[in-house]
């Protein structure tokens, strides 16, 4: 089974696909991860994707769905995977479905994660750095003992622009605007389940779970 998981920035898909990993047996493959690996061991892809990932370019997308279909050959694929980060955009997805065809292979299920915006936000913009030791807060989620005070070496928290409510909401904006047209895309080939996230992770999880088994 190959699914892809769906999101915008905040809404816990990272979280949940470890949590599937190891109910279901499927990998969870990140572009993140493959870029990182791939460069690591020096790879053909790895070499022409390494000057995109170095200036903080986008790296094309046959590099990237190339990588993608070598990773979901390998043997802890066997079961199938979970693609996390990739489809961003209506174009990938199309290049993803014509690559995945020519290797014998389709997408089964597309779980998008539906957290609505100023609760992502809130998740998102909630978050605070330590000067010192770097340690990480969440104003809500994991406060410090005394606020603006990190709780390990007393240093000041501040919080990081692209933290900032006002630059979160643009970040998830553009996000809003490439998800839109890859959840018709997907609602069109009838493989599009669509989960709660507003809810604990648990429930979540056991939701995520239930479509995936069905």
């Amino acid at each position: 089974m190959y699914v892809i998981l769906l999101g915008l920035p905040g809404a816990g898909k990272g979280t949940q696909a470890a949590r599937l990993k190891a109910q279901t047996g499927l990998a969870h493959v990140t572009t993140g991860e493959l870029f990182r690996e791939n460069i690591r061991r020096g790879t053909e892809l790895g070499r022409k994707a390494q000057p995109f990932v170095e200036s903080g370019r986008l790296v094309p997308d046959e590099i990237t769905i190339g990588m993608l279909l070598d990773r979901i050959r390998q043997p802890d694929c066997g079961r199938g995977c979970m693609l996390d980060g990739f489809p961003r955009n209506l174009e990938q997805a199309r290049a993803l479905d014509t690559a995945l065809a020519a290797d014998g292979k389709r997408i089964d299920k597309t779980v998008y994660i539906r957290v609505p915006t100023e609760e992502l936000v809130g998740r998102l913009a909630g978050r605070w750095n330590c000067r010192g030791c770097g340690a990480v807060y969440h104003e809500v989620n994991q406060p410090p003992r005394a606020a603006g005070v990190c709780d390990n070496c007393g240093a000041q928290l501040y919080q990081r622009e692209d933290d900032k409510p006002q630059v979160v909401r643009t970040r998830l904006q553009v996000n809003v605007e490439q998800l839109q047209p890859l959840l018709a895309h997907y609602r069109g080939q009838g493989k599009l389940l669509e989960i709660d996230g507003l809810r604990d992770v648990d429930a979540v999880t056991e939701d995520l779970g239930a479509v995936l088994a069905a």
